[in-house]
């Protein structure tokens, strides 16, 4: 007599406490679907609805009274198992199961015999299932969890492994192939329960779709998730079409499939631990607005999937002869002897059940683990008519509903005719399952041996080249980021008040000189001045005034050029001088550590430094202009000041005569010293003449071009320059009158290098405290910002594999991590394996003495 297995079983005793809800629903799902189709259906189906709820509520009446007398009878032996509670948990984990086998209300009311019907199975289906006889497989209560779960736990391995980019390391998946008209989508959905797949008139499915279904006994709804996508908690399936629909169709149409998987994962109460692969269905004729290699295109992409160990999942529709099935072809080149293939023959509504009964007995196209027979569509309603009874569309969980429904009536209603084949979306999903189980399991032990080999490998290449030296992406961020806080440490140390004197004292003394050459040298060479305008005095008649107090020319020159000089700006010009400074300095130390080689870091930090900088930049301007107004108005210079002025100003100007010298001496290596002497003549004797208007372009220039004539004029205002500056050399150097701040009027130079010197010492206390004081202590908290806290892991993992050798460094550990990872979920599955096979050793050796021992 056929064994009926231990879920079963214990599912029929303990369906109503673990599903009394699920019952209800589906109950009410049922009536509300009868209703829509009353005006068709007769009174007398009406009235069995009505029947089959009531059935509902008495049997579980008739269940709630045995349990209350078993319970009471059976407590001391409850008691002494040594597991209190021992039988909820087993009955919890048995109802997820009977969910996840898609259990409705109407399988509940089934008789024994129809149960025996749905489990028939030829000789080789049932040598190849008995191994999950679980009333034999399970020991104990917590053996029954761990092996409830034992699917899912391969999944998850298989799903590891599938990250590890190695063609020899992989868990079979279930490969769902078909033509475009077979129902391949159809399945699947009846599988789901749910409407998610793209549907369109022309080819919408371009990419395999790889599906993971995990049961959630405890979820309240259908929820989706796009890993890839970052996209999770979609329980609106409309929407989740619609992305899948969007992510075929962004194909383009000159390629029209791509090898690019689309990864969704399905949680449900109603779904079976499984993973699956929709591919692209076969097509017979390439349409006209289709490549013409997209049939082979199609093909190809299919067998690559349909590589073993993976079972294949071949559709086919019960209305069209197998020998025409594009699925059974594939499957019989990728699979020869027919051992890793399932036939799922859909439509069997449509054609008589003596042939679909022929199809499914596995005669003509044999396949070692058999057919399949399945309806995955209700028959749609009449069209037309209006009032209550009008005729909707119906779609999402009401259409799965209403096929289930159809299904287990048809199925019932011709069960003599369908014996000795197995039939039913629930029975399919079984069937899953356990092949699935069955093909992981037997996979684990080579792959167990393999992981181990390159684990092996790995591990001695890791040692080898980076000496186990453990490094992640945040890792490698992270001590960058450190190396680059300590070296901003370091140059608050180095970049203080003294270089930031050095720094402005040096940009104000340009603006001295630039000042200097304005109001006191000489102008350019100009032959078109007016000769009427009046000579004003120059620097050779200030050094030879004795009495430089009665000159009210001089006071007020240099009264006008001081105040040209506070009134500059400075607070600006000194606040963008210390922040560009600062910005070439961080850009140093950036180029100092391996942040040079990522592009995206250094734009990071740099970005970090100008908002540090950014937002004290207004304010540290103006506090330095506040600070200096003073001297707008008056200054007073000591002796010591007045010392220290002239001996910088000595400096420059001797500097200003060596620019000065080297600059003529250029232009008299570029055009020739006779030549430029000769030019030089012709304007000085034009300038004596005082002529003003001259064509240079007529014989009287002597063939001087305009271009060489203004280069001419460069030669005389150079030379007459370097005169002036080295009389000023002389005079600011030897002369007494330069000695005291007094004559400050015929030493210009000195007294505006003082006024310079007093406002960069002022500037630097505020842009000191204002300024640097900030950047250091705020500008490493703004790094940690833009790093740490914006930045996402995938951006930290570009950041990182941007270095050519951290990336092999990253990518080996992460390769050595998955695969101890993958091991010791493979270990713990083999141990659960071998559990189980202890468990019936022992079962045969004491007869059975297991709580799970039905029969004694």
């Amino acid at each position: 007599m056929r064994h009926i297995g231990f879920i079963k079983i214990l599912a029929k005793t303990t369906r109503i406490p673990a599903y009394v809800g699920g019952t209800l629903a589906a109950g009410g799902s049922y009536v509300a679907y009868k209703v829509e189709q009353a005006s068709t259906y007769t009174q007398d189906q009406l009235s069995s609805i009505k029947d089959f709820t009531q059935g509902v509520f008495d049997t579980a009446g008739d269940f709630f009274k045995g349990m209350g007398g078993k319970s009471s009878e059976s407590g001391g032996s409850s008691g002494g198992s040594g597991s209190p509670g021992g039988s909820n948990d087993t009955t919890t984990a048995v109802g997820a199961t009977a969910a996840a086998l898609g259990l409705t209300s109407e399988d509940e009311n089934e008789s024994e015999d129809d149960e025996n019907d749905d489990l028939a199975q030829d000789e080789d289906e049932e040598t190849l299932y008995n191994d999950y006889d679980d009333d034999d497989d399970l020991e104990n209560d917590e053996t029954s969890n761990e092996m409830l779960n034992l699917t899912r736990q391969m999944i998850e391995i298989r799903n590891l492994l599938a990250s590890i980019d190695h063609d020899g390391l992989r868990l079979p998946s279930i490969v769902v192939i078909g033509s475009q008209s077979s129902g391949k989508s159809s399945v699947l959905e009846a599988i789901v329960g749910q409407e998610f797949l793209p549907k369109g008139s022309n080819m919408v499915t371009r990419r395999p779709i790889e599906l993971t279904l995990i049961n959630t006994p405890e979820a309240a709804a259908d929820v989706a998730e796009f890993p890839a996508l970052k996209m999770h908690n979609l329980t609106d399936f409309e929407q989740v079409q619609k992305i899948l629909l969007d992510l075929n169709l962004a194909v383009p149409e000159k390629d029209c499939i791509s090898s690019d998987p689309i990864q969704i994962t399905i949680r449900s109460p109603r779904v079976p631990d499984l993973s699956l692969v929709d591919l692209p269905g076969y097509i017979q004729v390439e349409a006209a607005d289709q490549p013409l290699e997209l049939k082979q295109k199609i093909r190809k992409l299919c067998d690559r999937y349909l590589e073993a160990p993976n079972i294949i999942l071949a559709i086919s529709a019960a209305d069209v002869d197998l020998a025409n099935s594009s699925a059974l072809r594939a499957s019989r080149t990728a699979d020869p002897r027919g051992e890793r293939t399932i036939g799922v023959v859909t439509k069997i509504d449509l054609v008589d059940p003596e042939r679909a009964t022929k199809i499914l007995t596995n005669k003509k196209y044999p396949l070692r683990m058999g057919y399949v027979g399945v309806i995955t569509k209700a028959p749609p309603t009449s069209k037309g008519g209006s009032g209550l009874f009008s005729r909707k569309a119906i779609s999402g969980y009401q259409a799965y509903v209403a096929q289930q429904n159809f299904e287990h009536s048809y199925l019932k209603e011709n069960k003599e005719d369908f014996y000795g084949t197995t039939t039913g979306t629930r029975n399919l999903k079984k069937k899953l399952m356990k092949v699935l189980e069955k093909s992981m399991a037997a996979s684990l032990a080579p792959t167990h041996l393999a992981i181990q080999q390159d684990l092996e490998e790995t591990s001695y290449q890791f040692k080898v080249e980076f000496n186990d030296r453990p490094l992640t992406p945040e890792m490698y961020l992270a001590n960058n980021i450190d190396m680059l806080k300590l070296a901003t440490k370091d140059l608050s140390h180095e970049f203080s008040r003294r270089e930031l004197k050095s720094l402005l004292k040096n940009e104000l003394d340009q603006k001295v000189l630039d000042l200097l050459a304005e109001r006191y040298w000489n102008k350019p060479f100009n032959l078109k001045q007016n000769q009427n305008a009046l000579v004003e005095p120059n620097l050779k008649e200030l050094s030879q005034i004795t009495n430089i107090d009665d000159d009210i020319y001089w006071h007020k020159k240099l009264d006008l050029t001081t105040s040209s000089l506070t009134k500059m700006g400075v607070g600006r010009i000194s606040t963008s001088l210390v922040t560009n400074a600062l910005l070439k300095e961080i850009e140093n130390l950036v180029d100092n550590t391996q942040l040079k080689n990522h592009p995206m870091a250094k734009n990071a930090v740099s970005e970090a430094a100008k908002t540090v900088l950014g937002a004290k930049y207004y304010s540290t301007a103006d506090q330095v202009e506040n600070c200096i107004k003073p001297y707008k108005y008056e200054i007073e210079i000591e002796d010591r000041e007045w010392q220290a002025s002239k001996e910088n100003s000595v400096r420059l100007l001797k500097e200003e005569i060596r620019q000065c010298d080297e600059v003529y001496n250029n232009l008299k290596k570029q055009i020739g010293g006779r030549k430029l002497q000769q030019v030089v003549s012709y304007l000085e004797r034009l300038k004596q003449q005082q002529t003003t208007d001259v064509d240079f372009n007529s014989p009287e220039a002597l063939g001087f071009s305009p271009s060489l004539i203004q280069r001419g004029q460069d030669a005389i205002f150079l030379k007459d320059r370097l005169s002036l500056l080295k009389m000023r050399y002389s005079f600011v150097k030897n002369s007494k009158k330069c000695k005291k701040k007094e004559n400050k009027y015929q030493c210009p130079e000195i007294f505006l290098d003082a006024v310079a010197s007093k406002v960069t010492s002022t500037s630097i206390l505020f842009l000191n405290v204002e300024l640097l004081s900030d950047f250091y202590y705020n500008f490493p908290r703004e790094l940690d910002m833009k790093f740490f806290n914006n930045l996402s892991k995938e951006e930290i993992e570009k950041f990182a594999k941007e270095d050519p050798r951290i990336k092999k460094h990253i990518e080996l550990q992460e390769r050595k991590d998955l695969y101890e990872n993958a091991l010791s979920k493979i270990e713990s599955v083999l141990a659960i394996q071998r559990t189980k096979t202890t468990g019936i050793v022992k079962n045969e050796k004491t007869g059975g003495s297991s709580i799970f021992n039905w029969g004694k």
